[in-house]
């Protein structure tokens, strides 16, 4: 097939509900993110077959456009689901992408695969890797730019390929030893546009890895969805995130003609429908209980237990998952959302979970989201930390071998008995306990507190004071991370100092990264 045209897509569309049909069963079998209910395969069905009907009961559209906003527009208001509200974007995207096109040719589909990579992922509040939009992201990305056929093949492909590795991108995925549900599902989607243009017949297989299904508890939650009507485009990231502050998987997603389908997996059905009337008309609404994921044994994480932690800057976070720990980047003097932390702890699928927050402001709002509804079933500790250099410290005496209670506080015990100290640039003339601070001079803290004053150009200098003051109450270990703004080759000038002074005491560096100070260190 040269290029897509109406009746292309209308056979598409009939191709992704047969394979759907064959496949439901499996997919829901394997379906056990974001929660173990057992329904992606049927949600999907649903959406496309819904979309397929309004397809084939519509006049002979003019052109492939025109037949893919028809699509698109019935699968959004049909859209059921988490999966199938991403879908129904898939297809929304599409059909932006090809607008009023007659023909859509290999170019015109591979631009179309990245704009409804763009659009699903901008719908849905808090992406999530090694999901089907992870599958997503890998097959626009690999669609190329080739004839139809070429671009078809390479986006299934790629996208069966990373399918494959959803499992070591989200923890409750390995812990059931399955591929992620809506991936496959969106797989089958795009082996069916392959089988349309190709003209194949015979579907490929794929390994879904699929296991017994979980022993399922009781309901802890509800999916909430309906369609909003009335609400200004620009009062879509407050939805979003008053959505967020109630529960996780939220997507608000827009149909092209003013509509929007709303999706929340949340404790509160009322807030979730008031968050919506406070800015349109919802309708539609539909309220189903979900499952919590049954208890797993996780050889990454210790079976029940996990460790998570949460940062800020990427190579903080590089740092921390070195040591095998999710953890959760956020950016410099920003807080995470309550739906970014309910991801971070529901995603490890343990009952036990202890949170290492690297900062004072973190550790307050990982404290606001341990007594969630959405995590009534679980057990959330949260380890206080002022400093990154107290996760690392607690992050060196885990066990996980250790009874959960004992663990816990000899991390917390590692934490608090480091002492923490910080190099940073004043950025206007202030008053300290030990004198007046000019813009662009150095300030030395330690724990909390200034102790001293130095010129703007003595970094080592200041450094070595601050850790000869903590030294002196005692410490072993020492370790620096080093800001984005350190001078180059500064971490190679403390040791030389250090070792001088200190010989006994040990001395890790490592790139921080961080932007609110030179240096932080911590003493143990």
């Amino acid at each position: 097939m040269r290029a897509l045209d109406s009746a292309a897509v209308r056979a598409w569309a009939g191709a992704c509900v047969s394979s759907l049909q064959a496949l439901r069963e499996d997919i829901d079998g394997i379906n056990v993110y974001p929660v173990a209910d057992a329904d992606t395969g049927s949600n999907l069905l649903h959406t496309l077959t819904a979309a397929h009907s309004a397809l084939a009961a519509h006049a002979e559209p003019d052109g492939a456009g025109a037949a893919l906003d028809v699509l698109a527009r019935a699968a959004v208001r049909a859209a059921r689901g988490n999966s199938g509200t991403i879908i129904s974007q898939v297809l929304r995207g599409i059909a932006e992408s090809a607008g009023e096109a007659r023909e859509l040719d290999g170019p015109a589909l591979a631009a179309a695969l990245r704009r409804a990579d763009g659009v699903a992922t901008g719908a849905v509040a808090r992406p999530v890797a090694g999901t089907m939009l992870s599958v997503l992201h890998a097959a626009a990305a690999g669609a190329g730019e080739g004839d139809l056929d070429e671009v078809a093949t390479s986006a299934a492909k790629a996208a069966a390929d990373a399918l494959a590795q959803t499992p070591k991108q989200l923890a409750a995925l390995a812990v059931a030893g399955v591929v992620d549900a809506g991936g496959r599902g969106l797989l089958a989607v795009l082996d069916a546009l392959a089988r349309v243009v190709t003209g194949e017949t015979v579907e490929p297989e794929h390994v879904l890895n699929a296991v017994a299904a979980p022993e399922q508890a009781p309901p802890r939650a509800w999916e909430v969805m309906y369609l909003l009507s009335g609400i200004a485009d620009e009062e879509l990231p407050t939805l979003r995130r008053a959505l967020s502050g109630l529960g996780d998987s939220v997507t608000v997603a827009a149909d092209g003609a003013g509509e929007h389908a709303v999706h929340v997996h949340c404790a509160d059905i009322g807030a979730a429908i008031e968050a919506g009337l406070r800015h349109g008309t919802p309708h539609d609404i539909r309220v189903e209980p979900l499952m919590s994921p049954a208890p797993a044994d996780s050889g990454v994480t210790g079976g029940e237990r996990a460790v998570v932690a949460v940062v800020h800057g990427a190579a903080l976070a590089e740092l921390v998952a070195a040591e095998g720990v999710p953890v959760l980047a956020v950016g410099d003097g920003l807080e995470p959302s309550a739906e970014e932390l309910l991801g971070l702890v529901t995603e490890t699928g343990a009952r036990h979970v202890t949170v290492l927050p690297g900062g004072v402001a973190l550790t307050s709002a990982a404290e606001r989201i341990s007594g969630h509804p959405m995590l009534a079933d679980l057990d959330v500790v949260v380890v206080p930390c002022a400093s990154p250099v107290q996760v690392l410290a607690a992050l060196a005496v885990h066990d996980p071998r250790r009874r959960a209670g004992a663990d816990v506080v000899a991390m917390a015990e590692a934490a608090a008995a480091t002492h923490r100290g910080d190099i940073a640039v004043a950025q206007q003339e202030s008053i300290t306990w030990v004198g007046r601070a000019q813009a662009g001079d150095l300030v030395g803290l330690v724990d909390g507190e200034v102790v001293l004053i130095e010129p703007g150009s003595r970094v080592a200098e200041a450094a070595v004071a601050v850790l000869e003051r903590m030294l002196a109450v005692g410490g072993e270990l020492v370790t620096v991370l080093t800001g984005a703004q350190a001078p180059e080759g500064i971490a190679e000038v403390i040791a030389e100092r250090l070792h001088a002074i200190h010989p006994e005491v040990e001395l890790v560096c490592y790139p921080g990264g961080q932007t609110d100070a030179l240096l932080l260190m911590g003493v143990e």
